[in-house]
């Protein structure tokens, strides 16, 4: 597995428009409360007191994926990371709203918190429309790729699954070159319509809504860690 440090800063800006103050409250009270420490090792039962099958979502936009899994599964611990200060007000909103307790937020670098779990913990990894970084030259911005999906099947558990989201054709078309290179996963499509067609238990991001309203096609990669 390569160095971390050579493989970061997969992200782009971390501030938006600036926030309301109920938002600024949710940032000073709650995410505290179930921010990821910032250092040490990571596990399941430092984070939720107990054993359980942990998730982990790489750039979770608004959070809509991420609660959603979480308030199906609420006998899962689930990990979020998210670089983008609005992204995380967001994602704290689902969390009270949905009284969740089972999920953890980190505002920053998901590599660095991945790196800090055991491996073979995680039962589910989430890279739901990453920056396709549209350049040739920014190609080794992008999230699929050797660095980092070697520590993400060193993380996950054998029988664990990868799933990726796209509606960026160029990232779709690496995707599918780089894991299709790849013989620690195995691709879990078997038809056309696998891929094309959200699967179930897949909760609708607000990102993969307007691409549909925009007329985009979305791509749903599911591969099981061999």
């Amino acid at each position: 597995m390569r160095d971390p440090a050579s493989i970061r800063r997969l992200y782009g800006r971390s501030k938006g428009r600036p926030l309301r103050a109920s938002q600024a409250a949710l940032i000073e009270r709650l995410y505290p409360a179930i921010a990821v420490p910032e250092e040490g090792p990571l596990s399941a039962s430092a984070l939720f007191g107990h054993d359980l099958p942990l998730h982990f979502e790489i750039g979770f936009g608004a959070g809509e994926h991420l609660a959603g899994r979480a308030d199906m599964l609420p006998d899962h611990g689930f990990i979020g990371c998210e670089p983008f200060l609005n992204g995380v007000v967001g994602a704290l909103q689902h969390v009270r709203d949905k009284h969740l307790t089972n999920v953890r937020l980190h505002m920053g670098d998901a590599l660095g918190v991945l790196e800090r779990l055991p491996d073979a913990s995680l039962a589910f990894v989430y890279l739901l429309h990453p920056d396709p970084w549209p350049k040739a030259r920014h190609e080794k911005r992008r999230m699929v790729n050797p660095g980092p999906l070697d520590m993400i099947a060193a993380k996950l558990r054998p029988g664990g699954e990868f799933r990726l989201g796209t509606d960026d054709p160029t990232y779709c078309r690496w995707a599918m070159m780089v894991m299709g290179a790849r013989r620690d996963f195995e691709w879990l499509a078997e038809t056309p319509a696998d891929f094309l067609t959200r699967p179930g238990g897949w909760p609708e991001t607000r990102y993969e809504a307007k691409a549909r309203r925009e007329g985009h096609q979305v791509w749903y990669f599911r591969y099981r860690r061999v």
